[in-house]
């Protein structure tokens, strides 16, 4: 059961990593001045959300020592 929960886990790791990865380089298709225009602010205010987003999510796989302490 837990080599199950294991390769379930890469499998799904795996396909969604590359999805956002796809994604970014998407967006990244979007610094082309020739066909797009924006600001410095619109630009910051775009990577600022994906950079908060980053942290919230690896905050969620970081296993803090203070949890790990308290028992009942």
């Amino acid at each position: 059961m837990k080599d199950n929960r294991r390769e379930n886990f890469k499998r799904l790791a795996v396909a969604r990593t590359k999805e956002i990865l796809r994604r970014l380089k998407v967006l990244g298709n979007c610094a082309n001045r020739s066909h797009y225009d924006y600001t410095e602010e619109e630009i910051a205010k775009i990577f600022s959300e994906i950079e908060k987003k980053l942290r919230e999510t690896k905050a969620k796989f970081t296993f803090s020592e203070r949890e790990k302490e308290f028992k009942l």
